[in-house]
Order: structure tokens, then sequence, then C-alpha cells
């Protein structure tokens, strides 16, 4: 089994690989992570994995009322994630390739990466100044039929978007400009629906291609209709999610 070790950066968000995500760092820990990735060549990769939390806070209480006014402030790189912070973390995360990292006047730190593979968590070890973890890359392969069920999500999901935006059918765009590679396609997909965080995980963890595309057809198909008979919807962007404030 090939491992690899890893800077750890745990959010209440789910990375799947394809995707952009923006940081905006201001805990110390990874202040100083961001510090060390910034030690490296230009010429090699920046890189730091992402897992979702399970149980846990996102942000360490700092001070009393920050966030949770009954909460005791805590230090170290595991504060906010319990005596064993492994069973804090999903097992199934992302590599996370940091192509701009930017520092800030107040020491803080502007981060723009990319999901790329995904990975398993074996092991976090605590004893530095950040999270680190031992990390085994997971290869995706395809399934059976990927190729047609990617066609068949992207039609549930342009019906999804449609549904959800209030569009027109005559004012849905063509889908050239989504892609059709099926991996591409099944996190894609996952990352723009509106679902909750154990729900994407379970996309993330998918066994293939085909089976990650199988299960969003399936949510798709179930949301639009949900949504059909919604009276109201909220105002949702599909394609951009919230700077994470880790």
């Amino acid at each position: 089994m090939t491992t690899v070790r890893l800077p750890l950066f745990p959010l209440n968000s789910v990375l799947f690989p394809g995707l952009v995500l923006p940081l905006n760092v201001f805990e110390e820990r990874y202040r100083a992570m961001m510090r060390d990735l910034l030690k490296s060549p230009d010429d090699e990769q920046r890189q730091f994995a992402v897992v979702a939390i399970r149980d846990g806070s996102e942000v360490a209480p700092s001070a009393p009322g920050l966030p949770d006014p009954t909460a005791r402030p805590e230090q170290g790189p595991a504060a906010g994630f319990g005596d064993d912070p492994v069973r804090a973390f999903h097992e199934v995360g992302c590599v996370a390739d940091a192509a701009t990292i930017r520092e800030r006047e107040d020491g803080g730190f502007e981060v723009l990466a990319t999901g790329t593979t995904r990975v398993r968590l074996r092991s976090v070890d605590a004893s530095g100044a950040y999270l680190t973890a031992e990390l085994e890359p997971l290869p995706e392969e395809p399934g059976d039929e990927a190729g047609a069920l990617a066609e068949g999500v992207l039609r549930a999901f342009r019906s999804y978007q449609k549904r959800l935006a209030g569009a027109r059918e005559r004012s849905l765009s063509t889908g050239t400009d989504l892609p059709d590679e099926p991996s591409v396609v099944s996190y894609l997909v996952a990352a723009a629906a509106v679902l909750d965080t154990p729900t994407k995980q379970r996309l993330l963890e998918a066994p293939d291609t085909a089976a990650r595309l199988r299960d969003e057809l399936e949510l798709l198909r179930s949301e639009t209709a949900i949504i059909r008979n919604l009276p109201s919807l909220p105002a949702t962007e599909l394609t951009r999610g919230a700077t994470s404030l880790n």
C-alpha cells in the first residue's frame, strides 16, 4: 500500500477533484501550514489534504464567546477535534493543490486551491504546529456504463438547474459549457447540487464513477420533483461556493 504524508486541513464541507477551493486562513495552526508550504521550491506542488469534519468545529474556540459563548478556549493543532482527531473526520478526503497563497498584512492568508485526487485517511499526527496525515491515494475507476450514465445525469442536472432557478425551458443552456467526461461530470454535479455534507461525502466515497453517477441520477430526479412542488425557492448559486472562513 502506497501512502503519502501531507498537511491536513479539515473543513465543514467536501472538496471534489477538479473543483476550486478559496480559503481565508486566519487561525495560527493554518497560518503555520501556509508558511511552510510557501517554503517549497516554486517548481514543486504546494499540496495539503482536505477532509470533511464528522464531529468537531472548523474554527477552534479562541476566546469565550468565539464562536460559542459556552466554549472554553482551545490551543494546538487538534483544537476542536477531541482527544482522537482521526475519529472527528470522514475517512475519504481530497488532495488540494494550492495555486495561489497570498499573505495579508495581518498575517493571515488568502489561498486558492484546486482538488486533485481522492485519498483515504489512515492516521493523523498532532505533534507539530498543525495536523498532518498519512493518506492512501484512491484510484478513480470508471465502472460499468459510465458514459451513458453521464449523459443521463447531465440531462437531469439541466432540469434540476432550471427548476432551482425558476427558468423557462427555452432559456436553458445547450450543454456545450458542461463537460462530457464521466468522472468530471460526476464530480461537478456532486459539488454543484444543493446537498448536505453527508450526502456529498457519500458521493465522494463512491466506489467508481458509474456508482456515483447512478446515485446522482436518483438524487437529481428526487430533488427536482421536490422543487417542482415547492411554492418558493431560495436564491442559490449552483456553480460557486462561499470562501471557507477556517
